[in-house]
């Protein structure tokens, strides 16, 4: 009898466990890769996971004591990349196992700025040198992402914004049972679902990384569900803020000035309450000379949309200039004073603020129906963003710390065998590309600057169904054009030379 109630009492732990980290297992006869969850004696599917968003971090990844996580960085120049290598100098469990970048002098240079040693950095050019210099305990540095199938990690960060060559590392590690962390977001819009869906065959996790804004929202909205809130509006601020400076009625944006002497009269919380559709066109207008959208901002939201089942507000997204404290005002239906024509969506804001006043730093934010009138009556007391009505409420986080927060999402794929972002990607919106000026048979969409725009093209974001037909806008840069597509028209995917194209097949697969 005894005996039974500590099998029962091994049972019951081992069920807990699971429940809670998929990747413990139900191990024993008759347990499969897939396995089946009991409880009460009925079969569950197994738990998706679960947000992480407030957890002891200490405690969810205890297990690093003693352990170490080897990672493969594709990409470690540019600022994400080289923000991740500075915080890994900081955590003696991870491990740089191998760097892959064309500009090998440059990467040198990188690590020699960030103090890593470089005597134990071997550059390779083919694959006896890269496993005899992995043996050896070396950070092996490659400029041909085919020779990382050599480097035995357990993660690979894939952080070139190159989406044909980044498709091509993500579908190489995967098949080889390599987790991967999915930085170039040009390539998750496109390829996103079909990268997820090989990972879960091959019982590895595709994930996007912590501290890039699509993985963060994604997180505040999966933890907002959970607590049982409706998602209005989920978003994020835009790449730069407008600041305005009040002695001398000018704005400033990225560089670029602008007088506003009529800005000062929308300022008010007040206003924004009376009439916040109002004010935001006032504010537009003063600052028609100014940039309104930016196309990263497109390519994030589609990873969004694509993770939260979320959709677009409009294909432009609205991209209201607005103070933060203002956006339970703004993103709210617009029977009740705000913007949107439809609720449980994505959009994104331009944040509007003196200098003295803290960025919203391209955070990110959720807006909630209130289901308690005294409860969030109290937290509006407390400081909490809640609409002058009571109806609804902001909850953000202001700030992303790109590669410095990833390893976050290193651990949980690796150790837990958790993704950051969804475990069943699907397409929901996709990203086009609206010609600005007439295109002509033979020209090519290059791709180009730092924020991968396509001169003459606009980004639209459009839900699935409104996309038929349509060429995704990151599977059509730096392709040619076989017809002519005529200014205001969306490209066609059938106007576009596709060739040989990883990216494209992962586009068509992901639709299955």
């Amino acid at each position: 009898m005894a005996g039974s109630r500590e099998r029962a009492v091994q049972w019951a732990i081992r069920l807990v466990l699971v429940f809670h980290f998929p990747s413990v297992g139900l191990a024993g006869r008759g347990a499969t890769r897939h396995r089946q969850h009991i409880v009460r004696g009925r079969p569950l599917a197994a738990p998706r996971p679960r947000n992480e968003k407030g957890m002891n971090y200490q405690h969810l990844f205890g297990e690093l004591n003693g352990k170490t996580i080897s990672m493969a960085l594709v990409g470690p120049k540019g600022g994400f990349g080289r923000s991740l290598l500075a915080q890994c100098r900081q955590i003696k469990s991870l491990r740089v196992a191998a760097l892959c970048d064309l500009d090998i002098d440059g990467t040198l240079a990188t690590l020699e700025q960030l103090g890593y040693p470089v005597n134990d950095v071997k550059v390779c050019t083919d694959e006896h040198a890269v496993r005899a210099a992995a043996a050896a305990g070396a950070t092996v540095l490659i400029s041909d992402f085919r020779l990382l199938d050599a480097v035995p990690c357990d993660i690979v960060v894939e952080a070139t914004g190159h989406p044909e060559t980044s498709v091509q590392i993500a579908k190489r590690a995967i098949e080889r049972g390599v987790h991967v962390a999915m930085a170039t977001k040009e390539t998750d819009s496109v390829a996103g679902p079909y990268l997820n869906r090989l990972a879960v065959e091959h019982g590895v996790v595709y994930t996007t990384p912590d501290g890039d804004q699509p993985s963060n929202l994604i997180n505040l909205v999966t933890w907002a569900r959970v607590l049982g809130f409706d998602v209005v509006a989920a978003g994020k601020s835009s790449e730069y803020d407008y600041l305005f400076d009040p002695q001398t009625s000018t704005v400033h944006y990225a560089g670029q000035q602008q007088a506003a002497p009529g800005l000062a009269d929308t300022w008010s919380l007040e206003a924004v309450q009376r009439n916040a559709r109002a004010v935001l066109a006032a504010r537009r207008e003063a600052l028609a000379g100014l940039p309104l959208s930016a196309t990263p901002d497109y390519c994030e939201m589609n990873v969004v949309a694509n993770s939260t089942g979320l959709v677009p507000a409009v294909d432009t997204l609205n991209y209201p200039i607005c103070r933060p404290a203002e956006l339970a005002e703004v993103f709210v239906p617009v029977e009740d004073g705000g913007i949107l024509t439809r609720t449980g969506i994505v959009d994104v804001f331009n944040c509007l603020r003196r200098p003295d006043e803290t960025s919203f730093a391209g955070g990110v934010f959720v807006v909630v129906r209130c289901n308690d009138a005294a409860t969030w009556t109290l937290l509006r007391e407390k400081g909490h963003l809640v609409s002058q009505s009571g109806k609804y409420a902001c909850i953000y986080t202001p700030f992303h710390l790109m590669g410095i927060e990833t390893p976050i999402s290193l651990f949980s794929a690796v150790l837990h065998k958790r993704s950051s972002g969804s475990a069943e990607q699907a397409r929901h919106a996709v990203m086009v590309a609206r010609a600005e000026r007439d295109w002509h048979a033979g020209e090519t969409l290059v791709m180009g600057g730092h924020h991968h725009t396509i001169d003459g093209i606009a980004p639209l974001l459009r839900p699935t169904a409104e996309a038929h037909g349509l060429a995704p806008f990151y599977l059509a840069a730096n392709k040619r054009l076989v017809r002519d597509v005529k200014q205001g028209d969306v490209v066609p995917i059938d106007a576009v030379e596709i060739g040989e194209s990883v990216l494209a097949d992962a586009w068509r697969l992901g639709a299955a």
